[in-house]
């Protein structure tokens, strides 16, 4: 069974930046889909944006096109989620997401599609002044 830690939230102001990492054990990031979700108070989850293995690129929501960026270090086994430019709206807990190797992969039309069985406990972020 794999496990995964996120870290990294905390509060910033709004404009600012901060990254969010996801430690993982027995996943085989450089071989399938992760994803990262977020929830914010009083909404559903949201897809923000996927990694995929497969063709090598990353979806996003279009919330966060040109702000967020997400990247890898497989020698870590760690997933980043680099955020810029921050807004109040981007205040949630936010998730990682890991596929299996029977994962389906990305949807690349909508990334609330992506589908998992293994979720992390989340980090807080918030975005305040």
């Amino acid at each position: 069974q794999g496990q995964l830690v996120e870290s990294g939230g905390g509060l910033v102001q709004p404009g600012g930046s901060l990254r969010l990492s996801c430690a993982t054990s027995g996943f085989a990031l450089d071989a399938n889909a992760i994803a990262w979700f977020r929830q914010a108070p009083g909404k559903e989850r949201e897809g923000v944006s996927c990694f995929s293995t497969r063709d090598g690129s990353t979806y996003w929501i279009d919330s966060v096109k040109g702000r967020f960026t997400m990247y890898r270090d497989n020698a870590k086994n760690t997933v980043y989620l680099q955020r810029n430019s921050l807004k109040r709206k981007d205040t949630a807990v936010y998730f990682c997401a890991p596929q299996s190797s029977t994962g389906p992969g990305c949807p690349r039309a909508d990334v609330d599609a992506y589908e998992s069985e293994h979720w992390g406990q989340g980090t807080q972020a918030t975005a305040s002044s």
